[in-house]
């Protein structure tokens, strides 16, 4: 317990060191890579692995992946080697324009554990562009009453390299009156001058045709020329004046275009076509001249494109006035952009991790990163889920979250989740951004198998055809996939000598129970057994019911005559005095049935007698008795047949053949029936048989009595197969037996028979009296029953 305690401790340790290494690294200055413009595709930068003091296989383990504001990937990550390579060729002037130094940043996330690493790609300008002029041609107007020494400004290349590669000089063609002056307007712009040697003369020379070089300071350096057209004019002596040397203007970034943006004015103190001023953009770029327009008469400046301040958020415009004597005075004109929230939230998703385990811990299930383009409350952004969810958003570095389950979830309860991350700004209006992510939970076998019922009871009826369908058991699985996939098995009984698969069969696939073979109600009624449900997951969870089997019974088995005993060598003879009147028992048919209920329903009839009439069978009990009185007429001896019948459908029956004897009385002695009638014998010889007789029955029965208690003792968990036979109190109908009447057996017995197991016909061994209530331990209790019933039967 206490290692387990220590083990946990140190867990927490290393996780609140890696958190802070994260921390740490991501707050540390940027690491640096240099490349050239124009370098390669698939270009060698760095060794992430080494320069992070990771190992290679460290590296990969981790998941590294390359996260870049930009909208092209421009870096490619080896996760194997750690190699950081070029993944397109880079135009500076393209990426990052006239900005210097161009650098690009991008962050190493690692996923496993989450850290964040930030470095930026230094891109070098080279000498790829030559210094150009807007205008072909430039014209200037000249008075010739200019002096030596002044300056005439001329239009400005450019060059869209930077650094030593930008323009840095500007040369004019060899003449007599003029040479070049560089003027370094600020920022690195520089301006060419035309400065005046000698004065001109335009009677001499009305025009003068120059040619103008620029040239950068690239190696080998590049250039471009223009035309420089001079015409010398009469005297202009007032140049145009402006109001302001300055003018400052905000608009908005969201300003029709057409709209004014401001207006400049300039005067001339000189008339006529001297202080007639025309307007023009001077020094202006590219951009510039798409975005601003100026009217030429009035000086207003109106809007030619949409600004944008996520692009630029400054613009400066050199405003120049001249008049018709071609002089001219100029101005600045600064346009500050200012923002207006017009950009949404940006949600760049990271990474995503889907399905999930249900039963997983706190869990990343998503890393993204939220940035907004607007500036101040425009561009600050809170970012939310759903309430109703079990998930949170946890905040990192550098506008980087992370969305972690909250606690492990249930895919028996929800198997999916829809989740929406919100992007808010704090603009007014705010805008928002949604991004609508489906995390899907995948299953773990943690339900067991249910079965439908907690124990089943199926019916069967006796002597059935091997295979039959008994019945199906079911059990459903709340998991999914494999481990929803149920197998069904029959378990060991508790019954050790119960033979469960010599009885039935299931299958596994869809739980069918099938008997294997045919059942007999009167060896088994019924057996209980168990049945297990085990599902395919990893590991295997189970469950069990119970089954009890109750075996119907069939009308299979004809009724069993007891007494008399119908397979005795020597016919057992009943005794009838003369004197005997009508109603007089003569002796009691005895019979039971294997079967049970109705179909153990015996009923008794006399089929024939050798005299009609003068006996009878009583049909509920089985009592043969005399219908009348005998005469002196009647013959001494009788023959009777018997039928009993049970209440099967069909019904089986047997018959039973008795002797019956006329005698003067008791005393007499008793021979048997011959063929032929024998003569006469003497009363003393009779009763000595007859003595002889009963003594003889009742040893044999004795010593059949306590050859079966022995046996029984002996072999009691060898016997597999008891037939009872039972006849109960109740309610019979009217024309079945009843052993409750008033015959000589007035006890309720049940008799339990038993049958020899080899050979083709069942021959009657022995039969004992049982009560059900008694133990089998009670021996010397069903001896004294079987001789009560010895007595009862007239042995």
């Amino acid at each position: 317990m206490e290692a387990g305690k220590e083990s946990a401790v140190h867990k927490r340790q290393v996780l609140l060191l890696c958190v802070f290494l994260s921390v740490s690294w991501a707050d540390a200055d940027p690491r640096r890579y240099f490349v050239a413009e124009e370098t390669e595709k698939g270009t060698f930068l760095a060794n992430l692995a080494n320069d992070l003091g990771l190992g290679v296989g460290e590296l990969s383990a981790r998941g590294p992946r390359i996260v870049s504001d930009q909208n092209i990937r421009f870096l490619v990550l080896s996760p194997l080697t750690g190699d950081l390579m070029l993944n397109e060729k880079l135009d500076r002037e393209e990426v990052c324009g006239p900005t210097d130094p161009c650098v690009l940043p991008f962050q190493l996330l690692l996923e496993k554990p989450f850290q964040i690493f930030r470095a930026e790609l230094w891109v070098r300008d080279i000498n790829d562009h030559s210094p150009v002029f807007l205008e072909r041609e430039i014209r200037l107007k000249i008075l010739e009453s200019a002096t030596p020494g002044e300056a005439f400004l001329l239009e400005r290349a450019q060059d869209l390299d930077v650094g030593v590669n930008s323009l840095s000089n500007y040369t004019i063609s060899p003449n007599a009156n003029f040479h070049i002056s560089v003027r370094d307007g600020g920022e690195g712009t520089l301006y060419p001058e035309l400065i005046l040697d000698e004065v001109l003369d335009r009677e001499k020379v009305p025009e003068l045709s120059l040619t103008l070089t620029a040239l950068d300071g690239g190696s080998p350096p590049r250039s471009g020329t223009a035309l420089v057209r001079i015409l010398v004019v009469d005297i202009n002596d007032n140049a145009p004046v402006f109001a302001q040397s300055l003018y400052k203007v905000q608009v908005p970034e969201n300003l029709p275009v057409g709209s004014l943006v401001v207006a400049v004015s300039a005067t001339d103190l000189d008339t006529g076509s001297n202080g007639k001023i025309h307007y023009v953009v001077f020094y202006a770029t590219e951009t510039i001249l798409k975005t601003f327009q100026i009217n030429s008469t009035s000086g207003d400046i109106r809007l030619k494109a949409q600004l944008d301040y996520e692009t630029i958020q400054n613009y400066t415009l050199t405003i120049q006035a001249k008049d018709g004597g071609g002089l001219s005075g100029k101005c600045t004109v600064i346009v500050q952009v200012t923002d207006i929230n017009d950009n949404s939230p940006e949600l760049l998703m990271s990474s995503l991790t889907s399905p999930i385990a249900e039963n997983s811990p706190e869990t990343v299930v998503a890393v993204f990163r939220i940035r907004d383009r607007d500036s101040g409350n425009n561009g600050k952004m809170v970012c939310t889920v759903q309430d109703d969810l079990p998930f949170v958003l946890k905040p990192s570095v550098e506008n980087f979250y992370t969305l972690v389950t909250e606690k492990p979830l249930d895919r028996e309860q929800i198997s999916e989740y829809s989740v929406t991350i919100t992007v808010t700004d704090l603009g007014t209006p705010r805008l928002k951004t949604e991004h609508k992510i489906t995390v899907l939970v995948s299953d773990v076998n943690d339900n067991a198998p249910t079965f439908s019922q907690a124990s089943y009871t199926l019916f069967i009826r006796e002597n059935n055809s091997p295979a039959l369908h008994m019945g199906t058991i079911s059990a459903t699985d709340r998991d999914s996939g494999a481990n929803a996939q149920v197998t069904y098995s029959l378990l060991p009984p508790h019954d050790p000598h119960l033979a469960l698969a010599s009885l039935v069969s299931i299958n596994a696939d869809n739980g069918h129970l099938f008997a294997v073979r045919s059942l007999d109600y009167e060896a088994l009624r019924a057996f209980e057994f168990r049945v297990g449900a085990t599902d395919a997951g990893s590991p295997a969870l189970s469950s069990e019911a119970l089954v009890r089997v109750v075996v119907m019974d069939d009308n299979d088995n004809a009724p069993f005559v007891l007494y008399p005993m119908q397979n005795s060598s020597a016919p057992c003879t009943e005794l009838v005095p003369r004197a005997a009147e009508a109603g007089y028992l003569v002796t009691k048919v005895v019979a039971v049935d294997s079967d049970s209920g109705q179909n153990a329903w015996l009923s008794y009839q006399l089929l024939k007698a050798t005299e009609p009439g003068l006996f009878s069978v009583w049909a509920h009990n089985g009592e043969v008795r005399m219908a009348r009185v005998l005469s002196e007429r009647e013959a001494p001896k009788h023959r009777l047949l018997v039928l009993v019948k049970d209440n099967g459908e069909p019904p089986l029956s047997v018959t039973v053949t008795l002797h019956v004897l006329l005698v003067d009385g008791f005393s007499q002695p008793y021979l048997p029936l011959p063929e032929v009638a024998p003569e006469e014998p003497h009363a003393d010889s009779l009763t000595v048989y007859l003595v002889i007789a009963l003594a003889s029955v009742s040893s044999l029965f004795l010593f059949s009595v306590l050859v079966f208690v022995a046996m029984r003792l002996c072999r009691r968990s060898r016997t597999t197969s008891v037939n009872r036979f039972s006849v109960t109190e109740g309610q019979f109908p009217g024309h079945l037996v009843d052993f409750n009447g008033t015959g000589t057996l007035s006890q309720t017995y049940q008799y339990q028979v038993y049958l020899t197991g080899g050979s083709g016909t069942n021959e009657f061994k022995f039969l004992k009296p049982i009560i059900p209530s008694f133990p089998p331990q009670s021996t010397e209790r069903e001896i004294e029953e079987s001789l009560s019933l010895q007595n009862n039967l007239g042995f």
